[in-house]
């Protein structure tokens, strides 16, 4: 008979990615009386990552990532839902907190397609930097070490928690070149700007919320022009493994602003270094995987808690202050992504086919009407959005590679 307990079970000790390359697949010791189990959607916020197409897309991949896992799709979630055993948990948002995660049953990488950390703050572009000098404001929490860790994998910058320190810091950065001021909880480069004087400055920090950044922070950075942005990632669903790496694409949306507008990635099975021990890589390429390997090892040091069946870090490269060129982690995602499609339709690809090793698959954000996806593409999201108007979202499978 199959067995039924409601989604606040026992929590159950946490398991974290090891410092070979590869996330962990130690099981956590469970009971199950039935073959199958729930899985379900859950919005970690109703104001973020809820618009009518984020929410579509996350129910196509939780269905699909249910019929991966061998469960039943139990759609979104209910906090006085009774479940069928063991619970799978496709989240909106990586998860704040430990107890957000327990309130859940999620407690270790296998129980949701995302990530857990100890503080929100982790899960924001503010990790990336250090803070403006020892006095400087900082949230509950902070890794004193973190910054020095991943100080040769990522820009040069400054995470601010009050105007105050970003004016500080913004102007330290402006003696090498223009700045970059970025939201931290903003998504596709929106919202950022760049400010080439103090005048600039203290204009783009002025329209900002003093209360955002005193909660959550801003980052100043120094801009690169003309960036090429790599995306490196890896996911663990159930018994399997796969790393990638990848470049993204911009588009214009229905308003014509620069977006997000797919990537183009290669995938292996495998950790991290299966992914470096692919010919031919590039010297940049590589640099970039290194540089997201660091920064991700250095998340598992410095932030006990955190654990994640997903991760992406986006590195960019280009010409820095002074005319240098530069490289480095500019943040990381531990959520669905705009990648996510490529990741399933690998996963799908690679259980299919047992003896493939490596396939390359594209995602695609196409704005406005009429556009028609390619034969063979798997459509996650096509219609109007009532946040930004037509949209079809959309992933390929180009190709693959079998053991000669």
């Amino acid at each position: 008979m199959e067995s039924l307990v409601s989604i606040d079970a026992q929590a159950r000790h946490c398991a974290v990615p090891d410092a070979s390359g590869a996330l962990p697949l130690a099981a956590t010791a469970r009971e199950v009386t039935s073959p199958r189990g729930s899985t379900v959607t859950w919005s970690a916020d109703p104001q973020a990552y809820c618009s009518d197409h984020e929410r579509a897309t996350r129910r196509n991949f939780a269905e699909r990532l249910a019929a991966l896992k061998g469960l039943d799709f139990a759609g979104e979630h209910e906090p006085s839902g009774i479940y069928l055993r063991p619970l799978y948990v496709v989240p909106s948002d990586t998860l704040a907190s430990a107890g957000i995660a327990r309130s859940l049953g999620i407690a270790s990488l296998h129980d949701l397609f995302g990530g857990v950390v100890p503080h929100a703050f982790v899960a924001t572009k503010a990790i990336t930097h250090g803070i403006a000098g020892r006095e400087a404001a900082r949230p509950e929490g902070w890794s004193p070490s973190f910054a020095g860790r991943v100080s040769q994998s990522v820009l040069r910058g400054f995470s601010s928690f009050s105007h105050e320190d970003a004016r500080w810091a913004g102007r330290r950065l402006l003696e090498a070149g223009p700045v970059r001021v970025k939201p931290v909880r903003a998504t596709g480069g929106r919202g950022q700007r760049v400010a080439v004087s103090a005048d600039a400055l203290d204009e783009c920090l002025a329209e900002m919320d003093e209360a955002e950044i005193g909660e959550h922070g801003v980052v100043l950075e120094e801009n690169l022009d003309r960036p090429v942005t790599f995306s490196v990632g890896q996911v663990t669903v159930g018994h399997s493994t796969l790393s990638y790496h990848g470049r993204q694409r911009l588009t214009r949306d229905n308003a014509g602003a620069e977006v997000y507008g797919g990537s183009d990635l290669t995938l292996v099975r495998g950790g991290f270094d299966m992914l470096l021990a692919s010919t031919g890589l590039p010297p940049d390429l590589r640099l970039a995987i290194d540089q997201a390997m660091r920064y991700h090892q250095a998340v598992i040091d410095c932030y006990p808690g955190f654990f994640a069946s997903r991760v992406n870090y986006d590195v960019a490269q280009g010409v820095g202050a002074r005319c240098a060129w530069r490289s480095g982690v500019l943040e990381q995602s531990w959520r669905l992504g705009g990648a996510s499609g490529a990741e399933l339709v690998a996963l799908e690809h690679f259980g299919a086919e047992p003896a493939c090793w490596c396939v390359q698959a594209s995602t695609h954000e196409e704005y406005g009407e009429g556009v028609l996806a390619p034969p063979g593409a798997i459509v996650h999201y096509q219609g109007t959005d009532s946040r930004v108007g037509p949209l079809t979202k959309y992933a390929l499978l180009t190709a693959h590679a079998h053991p000669t």
